[in-house]
């Protein structure tokens, strides 16, 4: 369970629900929570009205939506971590979670597989299921991504120029809002399926047809 400033965001949900007499698939379930939870980052950003934003809350609310990303990507077989039935969730370069990604990810699973959460060095990222790169990594930016070719690894990162260097999915600020948008040709590229709510939730996303345009 998330829980920031007071506020429950659970993370067990039933296969099916039903609203408004319509049933609504898991996908579709899971896409309304993640719309639920951009609602709510302004009241969970917005607590530290009247002092700067906390940094440790601004990453609280990106470990959320990290596990929500996950949900709402399709990976191939034989994928990192197949083998011990493990989502590997790692962060490269210095850990700016302090901890959040361990809480936020306790007990929880993707599918049938338990996440774990690692702190890796660049040697060991194609270990990882899903990766996270941080903002002081952004020197290194290029080298990390391309040295995983198209390994089926679902990249997140926050630099400005996260998506134009072949990275999947970046957070945005916008106010005190955190957005993301989505490069969909480097995810294809890598084998690696999102879901249309999720695409439809991106600020921007980067078609396969666009590729070689500016």
């Amino acid at each position: 369970m998330f829980v920031s400033n007071g506020i429950n965001f659970t993370g067990n949900i039933r296969e099916r629900a039903r609203i408004g007499g319509f049933a609504i698939s898991r996908t579709s379930q899971l896409a309304l929570r993640l719309c639920v939870l951009l609602a709510m980052i302004a009241i969970l950003l917005g607590a530290t009205k009247g002092r700067a934003q906390s940094t440790q809350d601004e990453y609280r609310v990106k470990a959320a939506f990290l596990f929500h990303f996950a949900q709402l990507v399709s990976w191939p077989s034989n994928v990192p971590g197949d083998a011990s039935n493990s989502f590997v969730l790692c962060t490269v370069g210095e850990d700016p979670f302090q901890g959040d990604l361990e809480s936020t990810m306790a007990q929880k699973k993707i599918g049938s597989r338990m996440i774990h959460i690692r702190h890796v060095r660049s040697e060991q990222i194609r270990e990882c299921t899903m990766l996270f790169v941080g903002q002081d990594e952004g020197g290194h930016l290029k080298d990390v991504l391309a040295s995983l070719g198209n390994a089926p690894i679902l990249t997140v990162g926050e630099t400005d120029d996260f998506l134009d260097a072949g990275g999947m999915i970046q957070f945005l600020m916008e106010g005190n809002k955190i957005r993301f948008s989505i490069n969909r040709r480097a995810a294809e590229q890598a084998h690696l399926t999102i879901s249309s709510q999720l695409l439809l939730l991106a600020q921007t996303v980067i078609e396969p047809s666009e590729a070689g345009k500016k």
